[in-house]
């Protein structure tokens, strides 16, 4: 009898397969990322952990507990501004 698997496989797209020199990119933890996206990241969510953080009352947990949701918050409007660049796609593999 054989035996179904599935799996992953990842699609780039031809954009990602070119040089990272060619459209400002560097690799990070072997991925390559777009230096102006990482950016706007990195600019985003240090503006709103550092807003939760500051809004918040003087009272002692609170300012840590307002700096994570303002740092859950940075990271929402950054999953929707920078969409991802790669397709997954699923494939049974028969054997």
């Amino acid at each position: 009898m054989g035996s179904r698997s599935g799996g992953i496989v990842l699609i780039k797209k031809k954009s990602e397969i070119q040089d990272p020199e060619e459209k400002n990119n560097v690799e990070v933890w072997e991925d390559l990322v777009s230096i102006k996206e990482l950016v706007l990241a990195l600019v985003i969510c240090s503006v709103t952990t550092l807003g939760g953080y500051f809004i918040a009352p003087n009272d002692p947990p609170k300012p840590l507990f307002f700096g994570l949701a303002g740092a859950l918050v940075g990271i929402i409007v950054c999953s929707i501004i920078i969409k991802p660049k790669r397709t997954f796609r699923t494939v049974e593999d028969e054997e």
